[in-house]
């Protein structure tokens, strides 16, 4: 499909803004495209650029062509209308014809523009999409600024031109006349002609280039204020970037930036030529576009991709550094970039050399280099890596998830038509180097912290110690939802129990709409009767949400988080059987079924219980949907949804066949006593759980319809299955003779794991109950 076949069907979903930033009415307007796409199209736009003179008389012919095509289409149509705005354009467009070349390179840009947008552009249909990303593309700045830039150059280049064919006449008249002076037949009438000639040849050049003075002036100003909004739009993006850590949008594209670096550089070197053709030339405006030069030169860097915000040592990874102006660069000697790691006081100054590193970094040079495909100009480090840190001293119980750094990347870059090298710095975002995988977890807290808090044009790397909980709240949604890769975000309720936990305030009726929750809250102080802290919680119900339930949460089937005081509201006066799914609130990663049950033996009040959790290890085994279907004494969703209605999509089919003629074994999930008295005869061991009578057990059934295995779990009460055979024997260690969470936050030693829960060693079996399960039944 034709280019602009694909442009026109985007433009009912353009800002009107947007579509005058692609044709501006004087200078390319948007019927000039339309009615000569064709031709426009077929034409060698590519080879055109400022710099390259022997190209002019090729956009001379090019212009004229498109002028006398405007005017045989306005002749040729009957709409009075068009015809009239066809000739007008022509017409508008003879302005180009000193700077032909000014318009062929126009003529470029924006079908490069169109290029950009088609590609960045969803491949569909659908409106919906289309206007989601014509919003996100709204947020680039307008470029209208720019086009006006252009158009002041264009004039002050055509008085120029004028103020010099004025004076070359002038400077012959004033030959003529002094050649006169000796002539004795020259008439009294002929020499004063010849001197008002003069004296308005005189005027006209002083009045020209005094306009000409002032048109410059106005260029700086105005070249001063694009570049200011360009700056400032780089800042924004490097923020926007930022903010895609906790899920906010993002759109990475950087092609109408570069587009905008390229003509802001172009646009500076006329001026800086137009001021060095000036007998006496205005130093306070040379000065000004020196200062705007080296600004833009420098300021056009940008960390493109990247580094992992937190790294391990010793470990891989890749980033890119992207040079906006990297078609500008001078040819000859490669350009190298190199990185450096450096500290937080580093940061705050940037008067770093190379000696000054916190830390040795492997592979930390590339090359820039030019990809005429997506006209991006890169260094890539692909295999980096941080080999060993030097950490600062720490303050009070500061752990080193706590300390951040930088990547630093540093080069010289020359630009064409300048003689001077200029020093280009720019620093990663704030990133946490850790040495246990362990650390993971808490360094990534800080990074959530920084990134959602920070103010946009702090001092490196200050975050306020204590901020609004709306705040807080808006972010978890944001990461969570990002995260779970999901559109259905935290509700009133689930938003309200988070404020619970981190405020330890159990009360359903508390308001804390006022209140502030302090970095200590969030991940320094564990929460109380726990052995973790709120985002380490919370961080585990994200990744178990992520990896097992992500359908059911955004299906609505999962309530989420709610606090016990809320579950009895809700259920007390349900039938028995009704049941919902809420995250655990005693394990990190885990979801439990609460449903009512009958009442008990003397009871005469319904009672709530809580099922054990399931974690990722038991999800990997037996899906939610299979256990849901298992367990007899659930039978409701809340409200009043029937469980096999909504579940129905989750249950796996029945095996119904295996090879070798063997029995086919299924595995089960029951709870509680529901074994009866299979109970005496079947090992059964429980998980801590939440309600002691609701421990859920695994149970394999073979054809007969005889338990013939052991129930697995964490610990063996029975050194022998129902057969006779021997079990492994297990050792479990207790939290407290484990290495503590602080022993470790505060070590770099890469010699020893954290681990969270208690570990399960074997001699002779790994503890996976898939594995165990397998080994057991082989008996078979």
């Amino acid at each position: 499909m034709a280019q602009w076949s694909r442009i026109s069907q985007l433009i009912q979903y353009l800002p009107d803004e947007t579509i005058n930033d692609f044709y501006p009415s004087v200078t390319f307007a948007i019927e000039v495209r339309h009615f000569l796409s064709e031709w426009i199209e077929k034409q060698r736009w590519e080879d055109f650029a400022l710099e390259n003179m022997e190209q002019e008389a090729n956009a001379r012919a090019l212009l004229d062509e498109i002028i006398m095509l405007l005017q045989s289409s306005s002749q040729q149509n009957a709409n009075v209308v068009d015809k009239m705005k066809l000739m007008q354009i022509s017409k508008n467009m003879s302005m180009f014809q000193h700077q032909p070349l000014q318009f062929a390179v126009m003529v470029r840009d924006t079908l490069r523009k169109e290029r950009v947008l088609l590609r960045a552009m969803p491949q569909v249909n659908n409106p919906q999409q289309h206007q989601q990303y014509i919003t996100r593309e709204s947020a680039f700045p307008s470029m209208q600024d720019v086009d006006h830039l252009v158009l002041k150059v264009l004039e002050v280049q055509d008085l120029r031109q004028n103020i010099h064919q004025v004076q070359e006449e002038l400077n012959w008249e004033r030959q003529n006349y002094e050649s006169l002076q000796g002539t004795m037949d020259t008439t009294l009438s002929e020499v004063t002609r010849l001197q008002n000639h003069i004296q308005q040849l005189e005027y006209n050049v002083n009045t020209m280039a005094t306009k000409r003075f002032q048109l410059l002036r106005e260029c700086v100003d105005c070249l001063d204020q694009c570049q200011t909004q360009l700056l400032s739009r780089l800042k924004a993006w490097r923020g926007e970037q930022y903010k895609a850590t906790i899920g906010h949008p993002f759109n990475d594209n950087l092609n109408v930036l570069q587009m905008w670096c390229e003509q802001l550089l172009g646009v500076n070197g006329k001026l800086r030529q137009e001021l060095m053709l000036i007998v006496d030339p205005i130093l306070e405006l040379q000065e000004r576009l020196g200062q705007l030069l080296q600004l833009l030169i420098q300021s056009s860097v940008v960390v493109d991709k990247q580094p992992p915000q937190v790294i391990k040592t010793q470990s891989k990874f890749s980033t890119t550094v992207r040079y906006l102006l990297g078609e500008k660069v001078a040819p000859g000697k490669p350009v190298v970039v190199r990185a450096q790691i450096i500290n937080e006081l580093q940061a705050r100054s940037l008067n770093i050399t190379p000696s000054d590193n916190v830390g040795e970094v492997i592979n930390n040079t590339a090359i820039l280099e030019h990809n005429t495909t997506s006209k991006s100009t890169c260094a890539t480090f692909r295999n980096m890596s941080i080999k060993k840190i030097k950490r600062a001293d720490r303050k009070g119980s500061e752990s080193v998830t706590e300390e951040k750094f930088a990547l630093l990347f540093s080069t010289e870059i020359t630009i064409t038509g300048c003689d001077t090298a200029y020093r280009i710095q720019m620093i990663s975002l704030p990133v946490v180097v850790i040495v246990h995988g362990s650390q993971d977890n808490n360094a990534l807290a800080t990074i959530i912290w920084d990134c959602a808090f920070s103010e946009p044009d702090r001092v490196p790397f200050v975050v306020p110690e204590r901020v609004p909980w709306k705040l807080m709240c808006s972010t978890l949604n944001s990461k969570f939802t990002s995260e779970v890769q999901t559109h259905h975000n935290l509700d009133h309720y689930n938003q309200h129990f988070l404020a619970q936990k981190i405020f330890d305030k159990p009360d359903f009726n508390d308001d804390f709409s006022n209140m502030m929750v302090s970095w200590t809250q969030f991940n320094k102080e564990v929460l109380p009767g726990r052995l973790f802290t709120f985002w380490q919680w919370f961080e585990g119900v994200m990744d178990l949400t992520k990896k097992h339930l992500r359908t059911y949460w955004s299906d609505g089937l999962i309530f989420g988080f709610i606090g016990k005081q809320h579950l009895h509201l809700i259920l007390k006066e349900r039938p028995n059987g009704t049941f919902l799914l809420r995250f655990s609130d005693s394990e990190i990663g885990g979801i439990t079924i609460a449903y009512v049950a009958a009442a008990e033996m003397g009871e005469h009040k319904q009672i709530i219980k809580n099922i054990q959790p399931f974690t990722k290890r038991d999800l990997d085994i037996r899906s939610l949907g299979d256990r849901i279907r298992d367990i007899s004494d659930i039978t409701f969703l809340y409200p009043d949804f029937p469980k096999h209605d909504v579940f129905k999509m989750y249950y796996s089919e029945p095996q119904t066949s295996t090879s070798g003629g063997y029995i086919p074994v299924s595995l089960h999930t029951k709870v509680g006593m529901e074994t009866g008295s299979l109970a005496t005869n079947v090992t059964s061991v429980a998980h801590h759980t939440e309600s002691h009578h609701n421990a859920a057990r695994y149970q394999v059934d073979a054809g007969s319809g005889v338990p013939c295995v052991p129930n697995m779990t964490n610990h063996a009460e029975s050194s022998h299955n129902a057969v006779g055979y021997p079990l492994p024997q297990f050792q479990q260690f207790t939290p407290q003779e484990a290495i503590t969470r602080e022993q470790m936050e505060t070590s770099d030693s890469p010699a020893v794991e954290f681990s969270p829960d208690p570990v399960v060693f074997s001699d002779e079996a790994t503890g996976d109950m898939d594995l165990v399960l397998n080994s057991l039944l082989s008996f078979s």
